[in-house]
């Protein structure tokens, strides 16, 4: 499984950089994101839904949130 650190990313330079480790991953894989709380989980859970991959948890750390995702 890959992590993908995005804290102290900003929107939307942090949703960029979820896509781009996305395009780099197989269909089916599985990538953790590690985003920062308040418009960052928001905006880049809510995009890679939109663009159709599968969100399978999102959890809260200490301080921030893992996002897991399917890559469809």
């Amino acid at each position: 499984m890959q992590t993908v650190d995005l804290r102290g990313v900003s929107c939307p330079t942090n949703f960029v950089k979820a896509k781009l480790a996305i395009e780099m991953t197989d269909t089916g894989e599985i990538i953790e994101f590690y985003l920062d709380d308040g418009e960052p989980v928001q905006s880049v859970s809510r995009s890679l839904k939109d663009e159709g991959h599968k969100l399978l948890d999102l959890k809260k750390a200490d301080g921030y949130y893992i996002l897991k995702v399917e890559v469809a």
